[in-house]
Order: structure tokens, then sequence, then C-alpha cells
């Protein structure tokens, strides 16, 4: 059985070049089955071992209604294709889908990805589902916020699903951070002008282990999905496509 996780003598095969070339290839194809400007279209994901959840929150209005919509489908196209061409991990271009947080679906997919939390409002049902996802062995991605206000609103809403649990900030020394590429997290920075230097936080499960990694004054996602127009600066497009690699593998790994 081929590894999911390859080597260190291995993962230099799969260069910066190689990265970008791989996203270059499908952003034509990309484009042929939603604007970035239409309407939000589900998708129904091909049977692969992975699908990448994004979750449709219940949310207070602060910003436009649509954050968890952002950089939709593209960042979820861009970054599938990406894991299928570096990694062992049966995923396609296609494989995401959005999800009520709500509905028993959520259940069905490890893998998740949050936007902008600062305007999350979550319902007692959500907030259920969020903890029960989480103590399954579910793994969140949350991304694309900044400030603290919004820091402070996501805090709110994780004390109502977690009232045991506090989040803690994610240091360059752990395993998630280097279970595929080593990734200085110290460096990392947002694709664009924020009110101070990216951070990650965390929250654990029942068990202990990092169920959550929480991309603070940093908007990942959006690298993701506009790497094909080259409107980011290069190295910290590459650097967040090889973040969302260790993220979906440690999520598979844990």
């Amino acid at each position: 059985m081929t590894p999911l996780v390859t080597p260190m003598t291995r993962r230099g095969a799969v260069t910066t070049v190689t990265l970008l070339a791989i996203v270059i290839g499908a952003s034509t194809l990309s484009a042929q089955f939603f604007g970035r400007r239409g309407f939000i279209i589900n998708n129904d994901p091909p049977p692969t071992e992975f699908i990448i959840a994004r979750w449709k929150y219940t949310n207070n209005g602060d910003i436009d209604g649509i954050g968890w919509s952002h950089d939709y489908p593209q960042a979820e196209q861009h970054i599938a294709q990406i894991i299928s061409e570096a990694t062992a991990v049966n995923i396609e271009r296609m494989s995401y889908r959005v999800v009520e947080l709500d509905d028993p679906e959520i259940f069905e997919y490890p893998f998740t990805y949050l936007s902008e939390p600062g305007e999350m409002d979550l319902t007692e049902p959500e907030v259920v589902n969020f903890r029960e996802y989480i103590d399954r062995g579910g793994f969140i991605m949350v991304d694309d916020f900044d400030g603290q206000w919004a820091l402070e609103n996501l805090r709110r809403n994780l004390r109502r699903v977690f009232p045991d649990r506090e989040m803690f900030r994610v240091t360059i020394d752990h395993e998630i951070f280097h279970i595929f590429y080593d990734i200085d997290a110290l460096n990392v920075i947002s694709p664009y002008a924020v009110p101070g230097e990216a951070t990650f936080y965390g929250v654990a499960n029942k068990n202990g282990d990092l169920a959550m990694i929480i991309c603070f004054n940093n908007d990942v996602a959006t690298f993701w999905g506009w790497i094909d127009q080259a409107r980011y600066q290069l190295k910290p497009s590459i650097e967040s496509l090889r973040l969302g690699i260790n993220f979906a593998l440690y999520a598979l790994t844990h």
C-alpha cells in the first residue's frame, strides 16, 4: 500500500514549480464550472476517500452575511487538486461539499473548512453538532478572519461549544507544521494588510489531540483560490498550499 505521508527524501520531489504548475493546469477547468461572482452552487462530490466540507453557519450580519462562502469553490478545487497530485490521498478536484452546520450530513466528512468566524452566531443545534463533530474525530480548519473583535466572536462561540476547553497557541514545533512539509509558522503572512501578525491557535478534542487549526490574522484559502491569477506574491501563495496539504494529512492520520 502506498503511504499517505511519504518520507522526507521523497517530499522534495514536489517542488514549488510543480505545485504551481498543478494549480495553473487545473484552473482552466475550474473556470468552466463556476464564475467568481456567480451564485453559490453546491457540489455533488465524487466518492473519494477525502472530501473537503465547507460549513454554512448562522451569521450575525456583521460583515456581508456570506462570509462562510468566501473563495468558494476555487479554493476547494485548487487545494484538492494539489493534494491529489502531491500525495497518495484519494481525492479529486471536485471532492468538496457545502454542508449546513445543523445538518447530520456534517458527520460524513472528517475535514471541514470554516471561513469568517467573526460573522458566526451559532444556534443551539449548531453548537451541539459542532461539539459532536469534534468529539467524533472531525478536524476543522478555521480561516479568513482578522482583528480582535473577530477573534473574540470566535472565542464567544467556542465557549458555548466547549465550555470545558480553551483555545491555545499552536507553536512552530507542532507536528502539523512538519507532517509532510516543514513550514516556518512564524513567518506565514496574510494576503492582505491585517492588524497584527498571522497566528495559529488550536482546540483539542476530548482525547487531547489537536482538532482545530485556527488561522488568525490570515486568509490561507484566498491564496488557494487566486493562485492561478498571480494576484498575490508567489512565496506565501506556495506556502499556503503546503499548509493545506499538511492540515489535510494531519486530519487523516490523527
